[in-house]
């Protein structure tokens, strides 16, 4: 049972009932549209809401019909009046108004004579009809059409159905002068009104218009404009007059009427209304909104009426009755700040009397204590849980801020605290409450230091989690509201009784702390780190905190945190390799299980410093330090303990091709381990922790001890890999080197496409599978050796001496596909690293080897020309020519013009020069025979001026190794003739070759002027190649020939 300002006792209560039915009983007025009209209904209302027995009920209702009716009373207020007629001269008017109740008998019967007769007896006037002694009058308002009384009567009657109101408007007419009524004159309209009121008697008023109504037809209250009616048709628009209307009582007969103030009586009764209300909604599981059923809206409405309460006492009881109820109900608050505008809107201190006032102040301070007691539990009261509490709670606050904002407060409380401090006084003592709740709610049962530890922990979560909630949640009602930053408040209290409790439990665990307590500490450090970082919001804040420094208090405690996490570590790797079978995870992921709970444990270990976040530099690099050491170790005792893991598994199971599968996932799982290394600078931020460390420690040492020891397990790791890489290539290359074996013993009749087949399928079977089971990075690393393997095994294949070019031609078939094999369309190894020394050397090799004899003959002339394009030097001389083709003849002319700087070779010192001229090579040219120009005796500069014609096709002119050879010769008439020197002319770029017949027009073709070379003595890899091909005619004839120009050469070796 909730408890109003108070309870009422059983003859309060009858008392007030008596009161109530007595209101209904003599209700007056036209029922408002949203009020019950029936008055059995209201009587069956007010007995449920007083809890009042039909006995009882009718017991009092009898006692109330046999009361002295009260006087009833119309309360009239006579505004003002607009527009009204002018009935003087000035064309303005002097109103004032006649106003009465005219009561009448009932008539039973109306024939149509006597209701014309009616008509007019309300079209008549005051005087006419209401004695002298009822009538009422207003002042007289001089000179207008506006005029403004603000008047208020008390006019009595007996029956309100057979009662009518009755006002008339006049125009006040003393007694002037025509002088003076003519100095007024203004218009043609007053002299009209001088002529009419000549007619008039002296002294007589204007009518200007009435209201009348019915009093059965008015509300209890009203406040409207009527229109002023005429008694002739005349002037029908006689302007309006508002008026206020109050039906009430006087004299009533009740006790309490005798006895109380209406506004205490009111106020009761409003309270008890409001009581039986607020059971109604609690019966039905719902909240109140704070509105009154219509029935009691009715009988409040009534009482108010009849009592003639203010609108300002009506309000000042509402606000009594339900601040009061606010502070001990749960209902919807929002119609205090109606109360609150209202009494603001209408206060003045002068309508109250002391107690008034008095009981006004106490309800202020009270509901202002109340408020500030339950922002001091705002935690409990308002529960997140709740969808409303939020809504509840900014009510509240705005209440309160509405409050203290009043006039009447700050005029009845003036020694009242700012709300604000008040506010922050209740947050910060409320703070500090709930935070001993929580402490002693969590209180372990058992007194261990691993409880205690726990249960710290357990209040941290606490405070952490309340804190959270007044940032993202309350925070903003308080500052938007009452402009009082909240989280701030809580922050600064919570610190420190956080501060000084945990260091009060701190102080009882002793240096011999158990491990399972470490942990809990650490849970509890991490705690603490949050609050502290919480700061970060804190609007502003002066000197420092009591959490500064909290790191401290855990020194102690770090060994062991570091111990821990190691040990986890190692013993969760432990425990993966021994139950992973070495099999891939997926199709795409190409290691094993234990390389998952490895990265899980290194993540676990750079997750344990990152919540560290050790603020002190240099032991935050100390422990950095180990960090690095323990994953280092565990690294290295990874690769040991999985290649261990790999050698159980292949005991258990003989088939190679496992064995084989095993190696290609360790090799895969080291790989995943140096890459989680890799990572581990970034991961633990080195580059922050060189930034904290800066002028502490030296750059060198954190080099030496990071990096360093970093880079050595990296090493570590690489050599791990090789190691299993290598040995997997060790099974390739036994394989390798009997495929390209039994390739080089293949019949050299056999096409190179099919005697390559057995290899390429060999090396595609086994490539595909360790595509298949390694990382790319290993998986290239095995290409590289089987690379260069397999081409010094094609090496030593090449170095077999074979005359057969076909021999050779299958061994550079095979490099050409190896080569494309282990390039897999750039999935496999770069050209850049396939492209070794080794490789370029015998691919050049083998595609001399591989060459016919007419082939390696062309490649020798292409060389000869290149070098002829290369030399400047003439130090044996020079010969000049003009070439062109005549394309429609098919002539190829040569036009030898002469030669200069000849070198002397008789022992005249001059030599008899002639050059010979041979289309090369020759099985290009074999219809064309060699030409000589004529011998020119003791020359060295000799004249030729010769022209030869060869007939030839076009085709083999335009070949890259076609060339016209200009051999100078010394003619001896005993033995055989000196050489001079030899020129090669490229034939393919001579003019009218491509069958432009104007460019084979001698008259346009320029000279050439060629410098004469001596063939190398020896050394020339074509000629070795050919001289080496014992049964090959045409390659020994070429030799021979070429051997005998070198041995005329005067070059040296």
């Amino acid at each position: 049972m909730m408890d109003l300002s108070h309870r009422f006792s059983k003859r309060e209560l009858n008392l007030l009932y008596e009161e109530v039915l007595y209101t209904i009983l003599h209700r007056l007025g036209k029922p408002e549209a949203n009020h019950v009209a029936d008055t059995d209904e209201l009587y069956e209302y007010v007995q449920k809401a007083f809890g009042m027995d039909p006995e009882e009920h009718d017991v009092i209702l009898q006692r109330v019909q046999e009361l002295e009716k009260p006087i009833f009373c119309l309360k009239v207020t006579v505004k003002q009046a607009k527009d009204i007629l002018g009935k003087d001269v000035s064309g303005f008017s002097d109103p004032y108004c006649l106003l009465g109740i005219e009561s009448k008998r009932p008539e039973p019967s109306r024939d149509s004579s006597s209701h014309q007769e009616s008509k007019k007896r309300l079209k008549a006037v005051v005087k006419n009809m209401i004695p002298e002694d009822q009538t009422h009058r207003t002042q007289v308002i001089n000179q207008t059409l506006n005029p403004v009384w603000n008047e208020t009567f008390v006019l009595e009657f007996d029956d309100e159905a057979n009662s009518s109101f009755h006002l008339d408007m006049w125009d006040l007419d003393a007694v002037e002068s025509v002088r003076q009524k003519l100095g007024e004159l203004t218009d043609l309209h007053g002299l009209k009104r001088i002529f009419k009121d000549a007619r008039k008697d002296k002294g007589q008023d204007d009518f200007l218009g009435n209201v009348v109504l019915r009093l059965q037809d008015l509300h209890c209250r009203s406040d409207e404009w009527y229109n002023l009616e005429p008694r002739t048709e005349t002037y029908p628009d006689r302007g309006q007059c508002h008026l206020q209307f109050l039906l009430t009582h006087k004299k009533r007969s009740t006790s309490l009427s005798k006895t109380q103030p209406s506004y205490t009586i009111h106020r009761h009764l409003l309270q008890q209304m409001v009581f039986y209300e607020i059971l109604q909604h609690q019966a039905g599981s719902t909240s109140w909104d704070g509105e009154l059923s219509k029935h009691a809206s009715t009988i409040l409405y009534l009482h108010a009426a009849q009592k003639d309460v203010s609108d300002f006492h009506q309000v000042m009881a509402q606000w009594l009755a339900y601040s009061k109820l606010y502070q001990s109900l749960e209902f919807n608050g929002s119609c205090l700040l109606h109360q609150i505008t209202s009494i603001e809107y209408q206060w003045v201190q002068k309508r109250l009397r002391p107690e008034q006032k008095a009981e006004l102040a106490e309800s202020f301070q009270s509901l202002l204590a109340y408020g500030l007691s339950v922002l001091q539990k705002y935690r409990i009261v308002f529960p997140l849980s709740s969808a409303r509490s939020t809504h509840r709670l900014q009510l509240l606050l705005r209440v309160l801020v509405q409050v203290c904002k009043m006039k009447a407060f700050q005029e009845l409380c003036t020694l009242t605290p700012s709300l604000q401090q008040m506010v922050t006084e209740a947050l910060k003592s409320g703070t500090t409450d709930w935070f001993n709740m929580q402490k002693q709610h969590l209180k372990p049962m058992v007194k261990t230091m691993e409880e205690h530890g726990k249960a710290l922990v357990r209040l941290l979560l606490e405070v952490n989690g309340d804190l959270q909630q007044c940032h993202k949640v309350w925070n903003k009602f308080f500052t938007n509201t009452v402009k009082v930053d909240l989280f701030s408040i809580a922050y600064m209290e919570l610190q420190e009784v956080v501060s000084r409790h945990v260091q009060e439990e701190l102080r009882e665990i002793d240096s011999g702390m158990s491990q399972l307590t470490a942990e809990n500490l650490f849970q509890l450090y991490l705690s603490l780190q949050e609050v502290y970082r919480m700061k970060s919001l804190l609007c502003k804040r002066d000197g420092p905190l009591a959490l500064t420094d909290f790191h401290l208090w855990f020194k102690e405690a770090i060994p062991k945190w570091l111990q821990k996490t190691y040990t986890i570590a190692l013993e969760r790797t432990q425990r993966a390799i021994q139950v992973d079978q070495l099999v891939p995870l997926g199709e795409l992921t190409k290691h094993s299980t234990s390389t998952v709970d490895l990265s899980t444990c290194y993540a676990q270990i750079v997750k344990t410093w990152q919540q560290l976040d050790w603020p002190d530099p240099e032991e935050a690099f100390m422990i950095m330090v180990k960090f690095v050491e323990d994953m280092c170790k565990i690294a290295l005792m990874y690769c040991k303990l999985i290649k261990t893991r790999a050698d159980e598994l292949s005991c258990y199971q003989d088939d190679e091709g496992d064995a084989a599968n095993r190696l290609c996932i360790v090799v895969n799982n080291v790989e995943q381990l140096r890459l989680l290394i890799l990572k581990l600078p970034a991961q633990l931020d080195w580059g922050r922790l060189e930034q904290q460390t800066e002028g502490i420690i030296e750059p060198e040492q954190i080099q030496h001890t990071l990096h360093n020891q970093l880079q050595g397990t990296v090493t570590c790791l690489d050599h791990e890999i090789r190691d299993v890489v290598v040995t997997l290539a060790a099974k390739l290359d036994s394989g390798i080197s009997r495929h390209i074996q039994e390739l080089a013993a293949s019949s050299d009749s056999r096409e190179p496409e099919d005697s390559v087949i057995p290899l390429m399928k060999f090396l595609e079977s086994e490539l595909q599978y360790m595509n298949q089971h390694l990382v790319q990075e290993n998986f290239n690393c095995l290409l590289d050796l089987l690379w260069n393997h397999t081409l010094n095994v094609l090496t030593a294949a090449v170095r077999q001496q074979h005359s057969s070019s076909r021999y050779y031609r299958k061994l550079q078939f095979a490099l050409q596909n190896l080569e494309l094999c282990f390039y897999a369309e750039g999935c496999g190894l770069p050209m850049n690293t396939l492209h070794t020394a080794e490789f370029m050397a015998l691919e050049k090799e083998l595609a001399l080897r591989a060459a016919s004899t007419r082939n390696l003959i062309q490649q020798y002339f292409s060389e000869r020309i290149r070098e002829q394009l290369e030399t400047n030097s003439e130090k044996y001389g020079a010969v000049t020519i003009k070439a062109l083709y005549r394309p429609l003849e098919q002539k190829l002319r040569i036009e030898v013009l002469n030669a200069v700087n000849l070198i002397p070779l008789d022992s005249n010192g001059s030599s008899d020069p002639f050059v010979q001229l041979t289309l090369e090579p020759r099985h290009q040219f074999p219809e064309v025979v060699a030409r000589t120009t004529q011998c020119r005796k003791n020359e060295l500069h000799p004249l030729f001026d010769e022209a030869f014609e060869f007939l030839v096709p076009p085709e083999p002119c335009q070949l890259d190794c076609a060339c016209l050879l200009l051999t100078v010769f010394d003619y001896d008439t005993v033995g055989a003739n000196d050489l001079e020197g030899e020129a090669f002319f490229p034939l393919c770029d001579v003019p009218g070759l491509t069958g432009d017949e104007e460019a084979a027009d001698a008259g346009r073709v320029s000279q050439t002027r060629l410098p004469l070379m001596h063939p190398k003595p020896s050394g020339d890899p074509i000629l070795t190649l050919l001289e080496s091909r014992k049964g090959d005619k045409e390659a020994q004839a070429f030799v021979k020939l070429r051997k005998q120009r070198a041995r005329q050469s005067k070059e040296s070796v």
